[in-house]
């Protein structure tokens, strides 16, 4: 049987390992999340069409609100051309409403989200981007990054 202070030590010791494992877990989540992300280099061309939509509650709150104005901004202000030519699609979406249960269903919608869906001729990959969240303090970083994501799916990189 161990003393009481190695027992003690070892106790405190577990519970702090414990703790710097679940930190660390909890800081990495938003870094490392693969969900709903493909691990695909890509298509072999480029897409034929991309689909970013903000899926939101009827009664969101602000950051919610801010992941979709600062993804229509994004898309709005870097890719004119190809919204205008449908290549890019764009849209604000309740996930509440009964009229947009197909569309919440092909993306799987659970909550608030930021979706990307890439279509080539025979191919539909979606992926819910979570690193937008962390980014909501950050306007411009923000929209650098989303404009980063949305150039590599054009291009059919689903990296």
């Amino acid at each position: 049987m161990k003393p009481e202070g190695e027992k003690s030590r070892f106790k405190t010791l577990f519970l702090l390992l414990t703790a710097l494992i679940v930190c660390g877990m909890i800081l990495s989540a938003g870094c490392t999340s693969s969900e709903g992300q493909s691990k695909t280099p890509g298509f072999s061309s480029p897409a034929g069409k991309v689909e970013v939509y903000h899926f939101h509650p009827t009664h969101g709150c602000r950051s919610c609100t801010i992941v979709g104005e600062y993804a229509e901004e994004t898309v709005k202000e870097f890719f004119p051309g190809e919204l205008r030519s449908g290549r890019l699609v764009f849209d604000h979406i309740n996930y509440q409403d009964d009229a947009n249960a197909e569309l919440v269903n092909r993306y799987g919608v659970t909550g608030s989200s930021l979706m990307i869906g890439v279509y080539n001729k025979t191919t539909f990959n979606r992926e819910s981007n979570h690193k937008v969240w962390y980014m909501t303090g950050n306007k411009t970083q923000y929209m650098e990054y989303l404009k980063g994501v949305i150039d590599l799916r054009l291009a059919g990189d689903l990296s």
